[in-house]
């Protein structure tokens, strides 16, 4: 059973791209991981579709990151990590289409993954972003430089540091510029189907061209923090059981949202 879902819209040019896990609030799985790369691999030869809407299925989620139950092989050397979710974007996977994505519900920790490599942001109001990596004894490091480059340096700081006790409200995130656009409940994908269209709209080369010179402008940046990113997470990662301890201990609604 798949769990990306993709539709077409051959009038206006844009594909639709559903994280569809709803049951798992769209966690990525490694299967998902795999399609999700696939994905954006095909999107690449498909001259059909000149702009991306990515979302998730259901209201509670856009997408909670890596699924807790995923088993990802490490090898035992502190120089090399397997991370399942460097490879699930856009960017990692050499497509230059637009994409917008559209937030609705809870966007967290893997979910920056994603986030972090489309264009902009759209999000309704039930949106809530926040990362739980240092609450559960994780170092936050792919996600952190990913959105770095997405938001004011003190905001995601903030958002990193304070872990499960702090969600940032969609709008918050409007206010600092994460989020381009906010949308009444269940609006975010009608209007970010209507900014893809725009851009579908237009040459297509000078569109992909233009989406490259920007990603240029933070490519040498996030390459940088990604050189240091496995060894930051071999030294201060709890073990695993320390891990699920934390986890297992965690307190439901303890968080305030800003």
């Amino acid at each position: 059973m798949t769990a990306v879902r993709v539709t077409t819209e051959a009038d206006t040019g844009v594909a639709v791209v559903t994280l569809d896990r709803p049951d798992r609030l769209n966690a990525v799985d490694l299967a998902m991981a795999d399609e999700l790369a696939a994905v954006w691999r095909a999107l690449r030869f498909d001259d059909t579709v000149r702009a991306v809407v990515l979302t998730g299925a259901g209201e509670r989620a856009f997408s909670t990151g890596i699924d807790r139950d995923a088993v990802v092989p490490q090898p035992s050397s502190p120089y090399m990590q397997d991370d399942p979710l460097l490879t699930i974007g856009p960017k990692a996977n050499d497509l230059w289409k637009p994409v917008v994505a559209a937030v609705a519900g809870m966007a967290c920790g893997g979910a920056f993954y994603l986030l972090g490599e489309a264009d902009f942001i759209v999000a309704d109001t039930t949106a809530a972003f926040f990362d739980p990596h240092t609450s559960y004894g994780m170092v936050c490091a792919y996600e952190s430089v990913l959105m770095a480059q997405r938001m004011p340096y003190g905001e995601a700081a903030r958002m990193m540091l304070m872990g499960t006790a702090e969600r940032i409200s969609a709008r918050r995130a409007y206010d600092i510029g994460l989020v381009s656009e906010l949308t009444g409940p269940g609006g975010a994908t009608a209007a970010a189907r209507d900014c893809a269209a725009v851009m579908a709209g237009y040459p297509a080369e000078a569109v992909q061209g233009t989406v490259r010179a920007l990603w240029t402008t933070r490519q040498a940046a996030v390459a940088q923090g990604f050189a240091q990113a496995p060894h930051l997470v071999a030294l201060g990662n709890l073990p695993a059981d320390r891990q699920a301890d934390l986890f297992a201990a965690r307190r439901p609604g303890g968080f305030r949202t800003r």
